[in-house]
């Protein structure tokens, strides 16, 4: 490619670059004042591009085009006003985690809205009126609404940037994102910033939403891919920093576009496609940047944030109690084939079950004990998967042998991506996993000689003596109670509780002789192979998987378990995994518009037991116990 091709392929990158910027540093401002991890930005920015288009297409003429932008970002601002006041302000005394959880079911919501009004199908909007020519550039006709959207970009920095700078509420601002404890004691009402700082975020993503009108069509996919984008936004250019989310947009962008550009180059007789590296080449920025430079490239070490929710109690073993029902219930799960002979369908939603309630376990593993939280720990998932079913694929292994190989293949990934996670916290260490898992992602979906591609691979059925459905169940099930068992006994051994304390207080544990990072990079591989476990048992009960497995709403359903069930209890996960696996199923089944049914369950639950269903219920059980 010559080098005014290689310059055209950056100008583009620009142009990509503002719609990238306004919706990263919308949701920079929003944690940096809030600390809300809000999954739900992303459908801010979906809505702004619906709301523009139906604007532009039912009012028409420059008035509906340019007026219908304005229009669709107020309109998500007055969204965010309703969301913040009637639902986040309710949950902030609640973990941050459960926080996120709400917001994941504003997600579920917001799209089956979206589906509802204005179809399945991808919406077109017009082209912008007055900018419908292009420009020669570089002997290439450039179009125009390109170079309008690489200009506006860089004013709504500078205004973004005399408001933090030069207005009395940009102080508050930087002076929340660096401590926001200290703003509030000062007398600052925090309620009304917190506020106002959600819809500033929220109209940044509608309208930047919005000024895609005219470049791509409105489609129901864009919530969770922008917002995915967004994360490595903020992350790479450092929280709370406006300046560095520009930064890192442009940089991203252009490094897309310039894999795009370069295409196929030739090293002898060996071929690198910079094409496909579009697909993971986001997160490749992201790593390097966090393995470099852990508070992002203009990021700054923030102050120590108290959660107001409670101190967590410490955990403690199962009482007999406890114990006794736990086996009852055992017992009841063991006899659900000769129960359901003639309901297989019952098998295969406990099978279900038992896979996610593995999942879900190996992830609380190091959320909670650990204190390590994970956006990626479907890589594990699906690594695992994906090692039973090559096993099948290529050397006919038996079951046996292709169940033992999935923890291995999902260790060997857990030990590398954690050498590097460890060494960050919070929600950097959060986002390099996800970075690490959408790599894994990409491999999958374009390694296709080997994975088979987006078609994934077929035929992975388990064998004799496992190739009947309830066979197969109590196979599944003796590998979950399996699984339990020893990640709860790790947990009460030693090296459960140098876990915690690394967790707790990574000073005094560095001081009485534990090497925290070695605990906690231990304690990540042994999630890591758990969750493979539970990805080769998956594998043989859908016969079929595809890159799917490893993909970002994984890690997030894995999630939802663990905060539905109590990040707080060991039983949490268990039940948190049944709940949402049973509510999924079945709610499926009821409507086309499950998501929405879905998402409004899991924000009642969030709402009626803000620290998890079992964590809210020992709570209750613990208060009546106490003496008046």
């Amino acid at each position: 490619m010559t080098l005014e091709a290689l310059l055209f392929q950056a100008l583009n990158g620009l142009a990509a670059a503002s719609s990238l910027f306004f919706v990263g540093a919308g949701l920079s401002l929003i944690f940096g004042v809030t600390r809300i991890i809000n999954i739900a930005h992303g459908s801010f920015y979906m809505l702004g591009l619906y709301l523009a288009a139906t604007f532009a297409t039912k009012v028409g003429g420059a008035l509906g085009f340019w007026g219908g932008i304005a229009a669709a970002g107020l309109m998500v601002a007055a969204l965010g006003a309703l969301i913040e006041m009637l639902l986040l302000r309710r949950i902030y005394q609640a973990p941050e985690l459960f926080q996120l959880l709400a917001t994941f079911a504003l997600v579920l919501i917001i799209n089956d809205a979206a589906q509802y009004v204005w179809g399945p199908e991808d919406l077109l909007g017009p082209r912008a009126p007055g900018l419908r020519g292009s420009v020669e550039i570089l002997g290439r006709n450039f179009p125009s609404y390109d170079l309008f959207l690489i200009v506006i970009g860089p004013l709504v920095l500078l205004l973004l940037h005399l408001m933090l700078a030069k207005t009395r509420f940009g102080r508050l601002i930087r002076a929340a994102t660096q401590d926001r404890e200290m703003v509030g004691a000062l007398g600052v009402n925090q309620a009304m910033l917190f506020t106002v700082v959600f819809v500033l975020g929220a109209f940044l993503a509608g309208f930047g939403g919005a000024l895609q009108v005219a470049r791509e069509p409105a489609n129901l996919g864009l919530d969770l891919a922008v917002i995915s984008d967004a994360f490595v936004v903020v992350v790479v250019g450092g929280m709370g920093s406006v300046t560095g989310a520009f930064l890192a947009a442009v940089i991203i962008a252009e490094v897309k576009a310039l894999c795009i550009g370069i295409g196929l180059v030739h090293f002898g007789a060996f071929a690198l496609n910079f094409s496909k590296l579009t697909l993971v080449a986001e997160f490749l920025v992201m790593a390097i940047v966090l393995i470099a430079r852990p508070y992002g490239l203009l990021g700054r070490p923030q102050g120590a944030v108290r959660n107001p929710a409670e101190i967590e109690d410490p955990i403690r073993p199962a009482t007999w109690p406890l114990k006794l029902a736990a086996a009852a219930v055992l017992v009841g799960v063991a006899l659900l084939p000769f129960a359901y002979k003639s309901s297989p369908y019952a098998l295969v939603l406990g099978i279900d079950v038992l896979i996610a309630i593995l999942f879900a376990t190996s992830l609380h593993f190091i959320m909670g004990p650990g204190g390590m939280h994970s956006f990626g720990h479907a890589a594990y998932f699906g690594l695992g998967a994906y090692g039973a079913a090559l096993m099948v694929k290529f050397l006919a292994a038996p079951t046996a042998v292709a169940l033992i190989v999935a923890p291995l293949a999902a260790l060997m990934g857990a030990l590398l991506f954690g050498w590097f996670a460890v060494r960050l916290s919070g929600v950097y260490l959060a986002m390099l996993t996800l970075a690490f898992a959408q790599i894994v992602w990409s491999i999958l979906f374009q390694w296709e000689d080997v994975t088979g591609g987006s078609n994934g691979i077929l035929g992975i059925w388990p064998r004799a003596p496992f190739d009947s459905r309830p066979a197969f169940y109590l196979l599944t099930l003796a590998i979950a109670v399996a699984g339990v068992l020893v990640v709860r006994r790790f947990l009460f051994a030693p090296f459960g509780y140098a876990m915690r304390a690394g967790r707790d207080s990574p000073l005094r544990a560095e001081s009485i002789g534990i090497n925290v990072k070695r605990v906690h990079w231990i304690g990540f591989a042994i999630a890591g192979a758990f969750a493979g476990i539970a990805g080769g048992s998956f594998a043989f009960a859908k016969g079929t998987i595809s890159p799917d497995v490893a993909w970002v709403s994984r890690s997030i359903d894995a999630m939802v378990m663990v905060l539905l069930g109590g990040i707080q209890t060991l039983t949490g996960p268990i039940v948190g995994a049944a709940v949402f696996t049973f509510l999924q199923d079945n709610v499926m089944r009821q409507t086309a518009f499950w998501r929405g049914l879905l998402g409004a369950v899991i924000l009642l639950l969030v709402l009626v037991f803000p620290g998890g269903i079992v964590g809210a219920l020992s709570k209750r059980m613990a208060a009546r116990r106490k003496p008046a």
